[in-house]
C-alpha cells in the first residue's frame, strides 16, 4: 500500500536534500526510500528510477536558482543588479550544492524541453541584468557565460575550502564582480 501523501515532489525533495548533504553520488533509490520510510519499489510510482531522481533534482534546483536570481535583481539595475544576482547565485551554490550540481552545471539534453525552459529562465535573468550595458546579442551571451563561469568557479572554490587566506572572501567576491562589470563597459 503506498504511503499517504507520498508524491513526486516529496520524493524529489528527499533526493534533493540528500544530494545537498552528501552529494549526487549518494542519491540512490534505496537511500531516498529509507529517508521517506518506504520500500524502493514504491518510488517508481513517482520517478523513473535514479535518472528520474536526478532529473527531478535538476528541475527543482534550476527553478529555485532562477527564482533566487530574479528576486535578487528585481528593482535594481547596472552594477547593483549584477552584484545582487551573482551574490544570490553564489549563496544558492553554497546552500544547495547537490541541487546546483544536478541542474546548473551542464546544459540540458536537446530532447528535454522542461529542463531547457528551466535553464533558460536562469540565463534570462542574467540577460535582463545585462541590458544596462547595451550589449549586442552575441556579446550578451559571451558575458553571461563569463559571469556564470566566474561565479561557479568562485563558489566551487569557496565550498571546497579553497580560500584559506585571511582576507575577507565577500570583499574578494565583490571585487571580482566589479571587475566583470567594468569589463562590460565599452573601451
Amino acid at each position: 500500500m503506498p504511503r499517504a501523501g507520498l508524491g513526486q515532489a516529496m520524493v524529489v525533495g528527499a533526493a534533493a536534500d540528500l544530494a545537498d548533504s552528501e552529494g549526487l553520488d549518494a542519491v540512490t533509490l534505496s537511500r531516498v526510500a529509507a529517508a521517506l520510510g518506504v520500500k524502493s519499489p514504491s518510488l517508481y510510482n513517482h520517478v523513473e528510477g535514479r535518472d528520474g531522481l536526478i532529473r527531478g533534482i535538476a528541475l527543482l534546483g534550476l527553478a529555485e536558482l532562477g527564482a533566487s536570481l530574479r528576486d535578487a535583481a528585481v528593482g535594481r539595475s547596472g552594477d547593483d543588479a549584477l552584484l545582487a544576482a551573482t551574490q544570490a547565485y553564489r549563496e544558492y551554490v553554497k546552500k544547495h550544492p547537490g541541487r546546483y550540481a544536478a541542474g546548473a552545471v551542464s546544459a540540458p539534453a536537446a530532447d528535454d524541453a522542461e529542463r531547457q525552459e528551466a535553464a533558460a529562465a536562469v540565463v534570462a535573468t542574467f540577460v535582463s541584468v545585462l541590458r544596462a550595458w547595451e550589449l549586442t546579442d552575441d556579446d550578451t551571451i559571451h558575458a553571461v557565460r563569463g559571469i556564470r563561469s566566474a561565479v561557479h568557479g568562485f563558489a566551487s572554490l569557496e565550498t571546497s575550502g579553497g580560500f584559506g587566506l585571511q582576507q575577507d572572501v565577500d570583499e574578494s567576491f565583490g571585487r571580482l564582480i566589479g571587475a566583470l562589470a567594468a569589463g562590460l563597459r565599452p573601451g
